[in-house]
């Protein structure tokens, strides 16, 4: 998973054993809250997280303070 230099664009890739998958997401207002990617010594910058976090990040949910955040009124 990558998010945008402005955070408000994520883009996941995804392998199911047959071939990839490229989705990607760009929220209206506000960003997608980011794990912290600070290199560790000897470590690189990968960061796991678990479903239920990675299912917040996607709805634009700030998983470290689990609240509902804007939503569109209507949709088109």
């Amino acid at each position: 998973m990558f998010r945008g230099r402005r955070g408000g664009l994520i883009k996941i890739l995804w392998h199911d054993g047959q071939g990839m998958c490229l989705f990607a997401k760009r929220l209206e207002r506000g960003r997608f809250i980011w794990p912290s990617t600070l290199p560790r010594d000897g470590t690189d910058m990968t960061v796991k997280i678990k479903p239920a976090q990675l299912g917040y990040l996607l709805e634009g949910i700030d998983w470290r303070l689990p609240q509902q955040t804007w939503r569109p009124q209507a949709a088109g």
